[in-house]
């Protein structure tokens, strides 16, 4: 089974069909239908990822919500299986020795160039139907997030600029500082700018 054949295949793929497939391929199921997940990712991708998973554990530490990073397999039922790549559950219930069951309080997903329109269109929509509080996109490249906050749908999203802080509502206001996850140098101060002289 390939990515070609996996998303052109009839057959409505199940949790039960999922658990039988090689443990070596990652795979997603969004309405039934099989979705190879992305090469290796890159260095920027998983860079980005793992700062955000580090301030989230952190600052949540000895809390009840527990972030998590990829892979994890998240089952929201059972023709719909993701891996985010961060997230967090609050509801202790959700986790099971081998998955969450159940929709996160907070997804984030980081763009990569094969997976970014999945992440902002199919992904999206799923996110908003199971309950997902909040789901940001992350585009480590460009260096800016979109936050989408659940109420009738997710809308149109935020955008925050590699300069700003992202609270998030999902997790009672922590705040994120996009200059740390981005590893960006930060801003000189004035004492620090050269002084420029007229002649």
């Amino acid at each position: 089974m390939n990515a070609t054949t996996a998303v052109k295949i009839c057959q409505r793929w199940s949790w039960h069909d999922y658990l039988t497939w090689p443990e070596g391929e990652r795979w997603e199921l969004i309405d039934g239908v099989a979705f190879a997940m992305a090469p290796a990712p890159t260095i920027a991708h998983q860079s980005v990822a793992g700062r955000l998973f580090s301030r989230l554990d952190q600052a949540l530490k000895g809390k009840p919500c527990r972030p998590f990073v990829a892979p994890v397999d998240v089952k929201l039922s059972d023709h719909d299986v993701v891996q985010p790549d961060v997230l967090v559950v609050c509801n202790p219930a959700k986790i099971t020795a081998s998955h969450i069951a159940g929709a996160p309080d907070l997804v984030i997903e980081v763009l990569s160039p094969s997976t970014a329109a999945r992440d902002l269109r199919e992904k999206k929509a799923l996110y908003a139907h199971h309950g997902v509080t909040e789901y940001l996109v992350v585009d480590p490249l460009e260096n800016y997030v979109i936050r989408f906050l659940l109420s009738a749908g997710y809308g149109a999203g935020d955008v925050f600029a590699a300069d700003e802080t992202v609270s998030l509502e999902s997790l009672n206001g922590l705040s994120l500082d996009l200059r740390e996850v981005f590893d960006l140098p930060p801003p000189a101060s004035e004492a620090e700018r050269p002084v420029v002289s007229a002649h």
